[in-house]
């Protein structure tokens, strides 16, 4: 039952954060420090996610320097040369497989 109550907060929450979007004023959006925000926010979140999961630790606190973490340095060392977006995700997985594979 706790679980039903979670899920429909979280749906009414959704909801209702949507209608505020739709409610936000014109000017307000036109502000150039909220274009720039609204531009540089999905960045962030994507990469303090990224960072996250990649040297969280599953127990307890501390970083974790894993397969995870070799895969994400091949993927910024393709982006840092400028390599098409599936040969950087390509580079990542093959790493972090090769990783996994030799500690294994």
């Amino acid at each position: 039952m706790t679980v039903w109550l979670a899920i429909g907060a979280t749906a009414a929450g959704c909801y209702l954060m949507k209608l505020l979007g739709l409610n936000v004023p014109t000017g307000l959006l036109d502000r150039p420090a909220v274009r720039r925000f609204a531009a540089l926010a999905p960045v962030a979140l994507l990469a303090a996610l990224t960072v996250l999961q990649t040297f969280g630790a599953q127990h307890g606190h501390g970083l974790v320097l894993d397969a995870q973490a070799a895969g994400l340095a091949a993927a910024g060392t393709a982006v840092l040369l400028r390599a098409p977006f599936l040969l950087v995700v390509g580079a990542a997985v093959l790493v972090t497989a090769l990783v996994r594979m030799a500690t294994g």
